[in-house]
């Protein structure tokens, strides 16, 4: 009888850049389309608008690379920490820690004996793993990559902090505000669909979320652009 493989595709597989990607293309979308709007809504000129937006692109892809660095290696540093300190429990009590295993798997629903058998099966063949994965809840599938993370964070961003500054080149001077506002609602809401789309959830909800806070940040700066502009002025 030939035996079928079956192998499944779970979105958790993906968690790790998924977070990177999505995070980083709406905080580019988000804070260069408001840095230009912002800028516009004082009153300067298309130069200025522009110039305010590459720069911003360029400071945030970088903020965004070494602020998700910093996070996933501190992460890296503390999954490090706890596996040289199970590593050290399991040399030293491995009787107490076959026994926090048993109960692990009788806390999910296996009775004593059943329980017992497979911690000390799992123990066997790979103990470290088995209470890395069952105890911490560390495994390769969600292991912390600092420089993957760091790159596609800075890249996505760059990608979405584009998309404002290419509408705001081609529309009008005088409408540059309301044509990169009214562009980067769109963006928002394929950005979350898209993303919802690949973590498995609902896709208005996904672009709702995403466009209801870039919209408000969005008001938030044309607001401080036109007080400031008017006072300037």
């Amino acid at each position: 009888m030939r035996r079928l493989s079956h192998t499944e595709g779970h979105m958790i597989q993906r968690i790790g850049w998924l977070r990177a990607a999505v995070l980083g293309a709406n905080d580019g979308i988000v804070s260069t389309s408001s840095l230009v709007v912002g800028v516009a809504a004082a009153g300067t000129g298309r130069t200025e608008v522009l110039v305010a937006g590459l720069a911003g692109l360029v400071a945030g892809a970088m903020s965004m690379a070494a602020g998700e660095y910093v996070s996933v290696s501190s992460q890296a540093d503390a999954e490090r920490a706890d596996l040289a300190r199970e590593r050290q429990e399991l040399a030293e009590l491995p009787e107490a820690e076959l026994e926090e295993l048993t109960q692990i798997y009788v806390a999910r629903g296996l009775d004593r004996g059943l329980a017992e058998k497979v911690a000390a099966q799992l123990t066997e063949r790979d103990a470290l793993a088995t209470h890395a994965r069952d105890e911490l809840g560390i495994s390769e599938t969600v292991a912390t990559h600092p420089v993957q993370a760091a790159f596609v964070s800075a890249l996505t961003f760059a990608v979405g902090a584009v998309v404002p500054l290419i509408v705001a080149l081609l529309a009008p001077a005088a409408r540059t505000g309301a044509v990169v506002a009214a562009a980067t609602l769109v963006a928002l809401a394929v950005l979350g669909a898209l993303g919802a789309s690949a973590g498995g959830a609902g896709l208005v909800r996904g672009a709702f979320r995403v466009t209801f806070w870039g919209a408000l940040a969005m008001a938030a700066t044309a607001a401080v652009g036109t007080i400031f502009g008017v006072t300037a002025g």
